[in-house]
């Protein structure tokens, strides 16, 4: 029996697609015979914004890339502005800022892995996951006012200083966290129709990860071992013992573990880090020609100035944040705004392997796949 090609357009308002994407499939009955990615309809020229606002003023906009795991990308962009001006930060402000990227590491992955469960029919997981996310972010409204997009990491710091009880809190959140977690793989990891879901869908191998520019989860779950804290360390990460998560079966299954995996050594970060934060008065130094900040003695922050007019030059600078590799270009002329800003942002890189892992498959296991993936249109459509 024989069957015309249909070509079938999944979005652009989809609910599986998180967001404004649209996915134009070429079928032969049930089966993807070829999946084209149709994006571009969230752009917002953030990239372009940063050429326009100066360095201080640019970072809100950092927040709203990946809106689920902002503190990354506040760091991020930072950090390249660090690197820029050639300031050192304090230690106990590297402390926090580990500590916060870590904890949303973590409502990174229960939001991927509750939105995933839900794509596949199962309305548990999600509400699960939220119920932990909630009381993270009221951790981060106690931190620094915000729930979502905080604007807390800036050059030469943090805005202010944990505030009074936020590590006890931090601890609570850490062991009811622990006990959340059994009860996620009890209902997920030997869930039969999850493993058919799952298993052996989505596979993508270790050198097409590689070749495709997967990182993250994504290129952990194919069993390469690429983690930028790891391979290139940053602030307090060459000080901390976790290790990179991998799973060597490349499939839909294997990057879901791998973010539970990560959970738990998120947690085990941030015990290290609570555990041997420094305390007191903090002091630093700025090669830029910068003098130290004066005034309150809980400062977390070396003197950075309100008008930063860097020497021209370039730099690029990048993390490991929840979703990949995440990379700010920025190229200085030498006056109060960036020349030039590029993201080399995780989403829209994980995105381009989705035709590879879903031909010969069909729809629902586009829809497992490309939750797997754990992408954000806002990260994608810069």
């Amino acid at each position: 029996m024989e069957t015309d090609e249909l070509i079938l357009n999944m979005g652009p308002v989809h609910p599986s697609t998180h967001g404004v994407l649209r996915f134009r499939l070429r079928m032969d009955g049930e089966i993807i015979k070829n999946c084209e990615i149709v994006m571009g309809y969230l752009h917002r020229g953030t990239e372009k914004l940063g050429e326009m606002k100066t360095y201080l003023q640019f970072i809100p906009y950092t927040d709203r890339l990946d809106y689920i795991s902002a503190m990354p990308n506040n760091y991020a962009y930072v950090k390249a502005v660090e690197e820029l001006a050639g300031i050192e930060v304090p230690q106990r402000a590297e402390y926090i800022r580990v500590m916060i990227m870590e904890l949303n590491r973590i409502v990174n992955h229960i939001v991927s892995i509750g939105s995933l469960l839900m794509d596949l029919g199962a309305a548990t997981m999600i509400m699960w996951g939220f119920r932990e996310r909630e009381t993270a972010l009221q951790l981060f409204e106690q931190l620094c006012g915000a729930r979502m997009t905080f604007n807390y990491i800036k050059p030469g710091g943090v805005r202010e200083d944990l505030p009074e009880g936020f590590i006890p809190k931090l601890r609570e959140w850490m062991k009811d966290m622990e006990k959340r977690l059994v009860d996620y793989e009890q209902l997920i990891n030997d869930n039969e129709i999850f493993h058919m879901r799952m298993k052996d869908i989505g596979t993508i191998s270790a050198q097409e990860a590689i070749n495709y520019g997967l990182t993250g989860p994504s290129l952990r779950g194919s069993g390469v071992d690429y983690d930028m804290r790891k391979i290139e360390p940053y602030s307090i990460y060459p000080d901390i013992d976790f290790k990179a998560c991998t799973r060597p079966e490349g499939d839909s299954y294997a990057r879901y573990i791998v973010r539970i995996d990560e959970i738990k050594e998120s947690l085990q970060i941030l015990r290290q880090v609570i555990d041997s934060m420094p305390e007191g008065k903090i002091v630093s130094n700025a090669k830029y020609g910068i003098a130290p900040m004066t005034g309150s003695p809980s400062s977390v922050m070396t003197y950075f100035p309100r008008i930063f007019t860097p020497h021209a030059g370039e730099v690029y600078s990048r993390i490991e944040a929840p979703k990949g590799e995440l990379g700010f270009y920025i190229v200085s002329d030498g006056t109060t705004k960036p020349y030039r800003v590029k993201i080399r942002s995780p989403s829209f890189c994980n995105l381009t392997a989705i035709p590879k892992m879903v031909q010969g498959l069909r729809i629902p296991d586009l829809i497992a796949a490309f939750g797997t993936i754990d992408v954000v249109l806002g990260d994608v459509d810069r």
